[in-house]
């Protein structure tokens, strides 16, 4: 299945340019799925897919009705520690979601459309957030997998034929054992979003309205694409103003727009096309105004994710340490002063502005030590440095 996240700097116009890639895509044939937490014009708003036209459906999330679902059946599976606790249920009408919902909503709908039963699609169009928080969303199965192995790893399963015995002496039931089936259900969850993000058929579609605020934001997200390993099939300049006007005030805003465009096209995203998207005088109304924007389909033959974005290059060493290992990612756009490096046990905490990444260390790395640290054309790179201690002898 190809998939296209699509998400751009806020108010860009990142659910309409969805729709009109989700369009596209049906159009030449392919029977596509588009997911937006957003309402669109012209297409239902239910919260399971619904007809748009013969081969496009749209799913909306809810995440407040996600919300009251997670939290009721978290309530049913604890019920015996409640009742011990003399907690009293909350009820469903009752619940207000806390933040974070919508992003767990999110993840929740690309599982169900990554291998539950919303499978079966050719093309899966994402509306995410906007650009920074997207990017974040998009790290978090990674993260929070993370988290679950740390509190509750799996070899502490292997006391649960002691749990019966433990419930007889408290005389009440024991909840871990719920607990770790519910961590293994959701670490079963993220992996398959996490799957789907890395998968080689997956593809980030940016959207801009040129000026020089996008500009910035554009050059963050360069950093930030390549931290988390992603790749860009396309940019969608957006509400794109006719080059040439009599009236000076639009003319000057026009000619901001096309200097911005002159420098994507040539500078600021090479080797990723540029589509102009020209502004309609009004917001679109339907699937109709979305089709006139021109959004090109997905292409199966761009390809998407390009794997582990690291690599390592080797170089002669001192005689105590004959050889030094170096650790390599490309980071373009990012700044020394917003670059943060810690090495924890086998992992390597990494944070460039408002991006964190912690990735584990490759295994011949293991046995090194840290030795530097620089950045420098667009790249960083990690010295490392065999530990003798650990470090296999050749003599």
């Amino acid at each position: 299945m190809r998939t296209v996240l699509v998400t751009g700097p806020g108010g860009a116009g990142r659910t309409t340019v969805a729709g009109g890639t989700a369009l596209a895509a049906a159009a030449h044939g392919s029977r596509t799925l588009l997911i937006s937490a957003e309402a669109i014009p012209g297409f239902p708003a239910a919260t399971e897919p619904s007809r748009v036209t013969d081969r496009l459906d749209h799913a909306r999330i809810d995440s407040g009705e996600h919300f009251r679902a997670e939290l009721t059946e978290l309530q049913n599976r604890a019920s015996g520690l409640l009742d011990l606790l003399g907690a009293g249920r909350l009820a469903g009408e009752e619940l207000t979601e806390l933040p974070g919902s919508p992003q767990l909503a999110l993840l929740h709908t690309l599982r169900r459309a990554a291998e539950g039963d919303w499978s079966g699609y050719d093309t899966l169009v994402v509306d995410l957030p906007p650009l920074t928080e997207a990017l974040a969303l998009l790290a978090l199965p990674e993260q929070l997998r993370r988290y679950l192995r740390r509190l509750l790893p799996a070899e502490r399963q292997a006391a649960r034929a002691l749990r019966p015995v433990l419930a007889q002496l408290a005389g009440v039931p024991m909840p871990a054992q719920w607990l770790y089936e519910a961590a293994a259900r959701k670490d079963e969850e993220l992996a398959a979003v996490q799957a789907l993000i890395e998968d080689g058929a997956t593809t980030l579609r940016l959207v801009a309205e040129p000026g020089p605020a996008a500009e910035d934001a554009l050059r963050t997200a360069r950093t930030g694409l390549a931290l988390y390993g992603l790749s860009a099939d396309l940019l969608v300049a957006s509400r794109v103003l006719p080059r040439h006007s009599p009236d000076p005030w639009f003319a000057a805003l026009a000619a901001q727009q096309e200097k911005c465009l002159d420098h994507w096209h040539q500078d600021a995203a090479p080797g990723l096309p540029v589509h102009e998207a020209a502004h309609l005088g009004r917001d679109p109304e339907g699937p109709e105004d979305l089709a006139a924007l021109g959004i090109p389909a997905p292409d199966d033959r761009t390809p998407g994710r390009a794997g582990d974005p690291w690599w390592t290059e080797e170089e002669p060493g001192a005689e105590e340490a004959p050889v030094v290992l170096t650790w390599c990612l490309p980071l373009p756009g990012a700044a020394k002063e917003d670059l943060r490096l810690v090495r924890r046990g086998d992992e390597l905490l990494l944070t460039v502005g408002p991006f964190h990444r912690i990735v584990r260390i490759a295994s011949a790395l293991r046995r090194c030590t840290v030795s530097g640290a620089a950045l420098a054309d667009g790249v960083l790179r990690v010295r490392f440095t065999p530990d003798p201690a650990l470090w296999p002898r050749t003599s």
